[in-house]
Formats: C-alpha cells, structure tokens, sequence
C-alpha cells in the first residue's frame, strides 16, 4: 500500500484512490485502464478467501452483474496486502442469482500441479460457503458480509 498503488500479477502497478483497512479487510480503489471498465472497488476478505469487486464497466461493455468474487489466498501484511487466485470465480446478480465459474481452471490447475490437493479443496470449500451465504441472503452480497461482522461500504459509480 506504500504510495497508494496496486500492482496486479503481471507487475503492473496503478495508481490507488482509496485504501480502507478494516481488522477483517481491505477495501481498494482505483481507476483502471482495461477496456471494458474504467474503475474498479475491491474487498480483500482474508478470513472467507475471498476478494470481492464491482467493475465499472463502460458503455458497450456493461455485464449483468453486481459483483464477481474471486477465490483465492488474501493476507495482510504491515505495509503490502498479498493476493493469490485460485481460479474459482463466482458472479453475484443482486437478489436474482449467481453464476460460478472456472471449475475447469482449478481441476486444470491441480492436474498441472499449480495448486496441491489440499489447496484446491480449501478453493472448493470457500466457494460452497460463499454461494451458501449468498443464497441464505437472497444473493446480496453486503447483507451476507454484514450478517458476519464485515459491513462493506463502496463509492458510487465514478463518471469519468
């Protein structure tokens, strides 16, 4: 978090608008230069493994969803907050459903010998209890975070 940036798997660092450390998370930020979203909020949710983001998608881009979680390995840090992915995505449309993704890219990943055993259960594991909280909570996301202690707050869409 040194100098409000954020540097992505492939190295790329981008300048942060906003960190937010709360004891059970982090909340991030920042424009984005991909083409189809222009900015980018993401919870790190070390306890669940789990970061939750919405993307502000741009015109002609925009996706029937709320939110996309990705399943993986968060850990806080004095001043730097890793991330590891472990494929497994879930796409959350707000009281209406989810979509789970990428099943095929952890047992992928596990037959390369990416991940061990043990790691892909744990990446199985923290999807079905996601998917079972967001589903006891008609699929909202920040009533199942605040049901657990974790009351997420995003800023609204920035127009750019």
């Amino acid at each position: 978090m040194p100098g409000l940036t954020n540097t992505d798997p492939k190295g790329f660092v981008r300048p942060v608008d906003e960190y937010r450390v709360e004891e059970w998370g982090l909340y991030m930020a920042r424009p984005s230069d991909h083409p189809q979203f222009d900015y980018l909020q993401s919870w790190l949710l070390p306890s669940l493994g789990l970061r939750a983001s919405i993307f502000h998608f741009v015109p002609g881009s925009v996706r029937d969803q709320n939110y996309y979680i990705d399943v993986g390995e968060f850990a806080a840090g004095t001043d730097v907050w890793t991330s590891v992915d472990h494929y497994l995505d879930i796409v959350v449309r707000t009281g209406r459903g989810f979509d789970f993704l990428d099943a095929d890219e952890l047992l992928d990943a596990r037959a390369e010998g990416y991940l061990d055993t043990p790691t892909a259960e744990s990446a199985m594991n923290r999807s079905v209890h996601a998917i079972a909280g967001l589903a006891s909570h008609d699929y909202d996301l920040d009533a199942w975070l605040g049901s657990l202690g974790m009351p997420t707050t995003w800023r609204p869409k920035v127009e750019r």
